[in-house]
């Protein structure tokens, strides 16, 4: 009998451990939505927003230096929450490209 009841209560701790692992593992993560991006070149600057998701949104920024011979200028901002503005700041060359970078 008190081998039963041994078994029983480590197949019980085995549920309660794994129930427990699930229950403390991070919920997943849903790349951001509903994003829009701007420009500024009074004030040299690039904003992203994502206004949905539970990921992380940049702005991206691929300009065009004035001088050939030094090519192209990648900027990026950093990483910021959905909800969040994600800005940078940018040279006075040619921007070639915009746009919103994601990661759930």
């Amino acid at each position: 009998m008190h081998a039963r009841r041994r078994w029983a209560a480590g197949a019980a701790t085995a549920i309660l451990t794994s129930a427990l692992f699930v229950a403390a593992s991070p919920s997943a993560f849903a790349a951001p939505t509903g994003c829009t991006y701007g420009l500024d070149t009074q004030t040299r600057g690039a904003w992203s927003l994502c206004t949905s998701g539970t990921g992380e949104h940049r702005i991206r920024v691929l300009q065009r230096h004035f001088l050939p011979e030094v090519g192209l200028i990648p900027i990026e901002g950093p990483w910021q929450p959905a909800g969040t503005v994600s800005y940078t700041g940018i040279t006075p060359h040619t921007t070639v490209s915009i746009w919103v970078e994601t990661r759930g």
